[in-house]
């Protein structure tokens, strides 16, 4: 008997996978409906331009920002 066989554990699988198998059995939508979504807030396709202008327009942080006397209000 060779070494990977005595370790091989074919029949288990963790309560984490049985609840993910049985969530997508119970909802075999599931996996579209969360591409989806991802498309929604996370699949974009960045202008460059705008980002660097964004980059551009960026002002420069005060080295200790808390009681600068560059404050806003004069403070």
């Amino acid at each position: 008997m060779s070494l990977l066989n005595f370790f091989r554990r074919s029949d288990y699988t963790s309560d984490t996978t049985q609840f993910i198998d049985q969530l997508k059995a119970e909802k075999p939508t599931l996996e579209a409906e969360q591409r989806a979504g991802r498309a929604i807030w996370w699949d974009k396709k960045l202008n460059r331009a705008e980002q660097a202008e964004f980059g551009e327009a960026s002002v420069a942080q005060q080295p200790y920002v808390y009681g600068t006397s560059s404050h806003p209000n004069g403070k």
